[in-house]
């Protein structure tokens, strides 16, 4: 009797592994037919919008910017709706951002849609958008650049603790943490600064049809509310998502009922063939887990 108990279990066992590898190599084969076909253009023909939602510290993403100009190419993807929640990061982050999402602008509607901060590179990235929606409550704005240092050299003195640099240059060590500015010091990294700014400045007034000086009037840093930034041709609207697909409709008749799909940076095409694959990999592994959880239970029980 135990030796037929022994029997069954090791057949249950074995049972376990050939459902494993059997289920593993169904979903490698699935996902080898949906590459090919959507390489070879025979699936994921719909049309459909896409979705940017960027969100924290704005920093460069070499494959979110490469997953946006992706978009751009797709000609099923009539649409960008691009979300915004970003207190603002890097500039340099903010300008390939922007950079990527004005490629897209220049061959389809680009709609911006601000939470409830959208501030320097967050209002950066928003300004190669057709329209531009806000909350009345977002704080947005905050146009300008900041570079923050700091120098230790009055605690290290109290310490007796000295410090040393060589340099090929008078400027090579501003800032640093170990000595003050020097005024040239503080000139050349003001200049840095201000150059920056001027190009934020320039993709401001790009953005919202403006002159540079009056962007410039508006852009001292200070951030402003959703409906203060309307006042000031800041946004084009107050709203929501809904009410960014509501005018994709009206202005450039892509209805509201077309499925949104989000960017990341795996890519579009990543992203649906997960959605393509989860119902097919849900099926095997319920399959998977009636075969080894549940006739194994019976079994465990008898054994303890």
């Amino acid at each position: 009797m135990a030796l037929d108990v022994d029997l069954l279990l090791d057949r249950r066992r074995l049972k376990r592994r050939l459902i494993v590898w059997r289920t593993l190599a169904i979903v490698v084969a699935v996902i080898a037919v949906l590459t090919g076909l959507r390489g070879a253009g025979l699936t994921g023909g719909e049309s459909r919008i896409a979705r940017l939602s960027i969100t924290g510290i704005i920093t460069e993403d070499r494959k979110l910017t490469e997953a946006i100009r992706a978009s751009g190419r797709d000609p099923h993807i009539k649409a960008l709706i691009v979300a915004i929640n970003s207190p603002g990061g890097s500039v340099s982050g903010g300008e390939s951002l922007h950079r990527a999402i004005a490629g897209v602008a220049e061959k389809k509607p680009v709609v911006a849609v601000m939470g409830g901060l959208a501030a320097s590179a967050g209002y950066m990235i928003a300004m190669p958008a057709n329209r531009v929606f806000a909350r009345e409550s977002t704080v947005t704005g905050s146009i300008g650049v900041l570079m923050e240092t700091g120098e230790v050299s009055g605690l290290l003195e109290k310490l007796g603790i000295s410090a040393e640099a060589i340099t090929s240059g008078p400027l090579k060590d501003q800032p640093s943490l170990t000595r003050p500015l020097t005024p040239a010091g503080r000139e050349a990294l003001r200049g840095i600064i201000l150059d920056m700014y001027d190009q934020f400045v320039g993709m401001v007034a790009a953005g919202r049809h403006m002159e540079p000086d009056a962007v410039r009037v508006l852009a001292d840093g200070r951030a402003y509310t959703g409906r203060q930034a309307l006042k000031l041709g800041l946004i084009d609207a107050i709203g929501d998502e809904q009410d960014a697909r509501k005018w994709l409709q009206a202005e450039k008749g892509l209805s509201v009922e077309l499925p949104v799909e989000d960017i990341s940076a795996s890519g579009l095409a990543g992203r649906m063939l997960a959605s393509e694959l989860s119902s097919i990999v849900e099926t095997f592994w319920k399959t998977l887990l009636s075969q080894s959880v549940i006739l194994d239970l019976p079994w465990a029980v008898w054994q303890h």
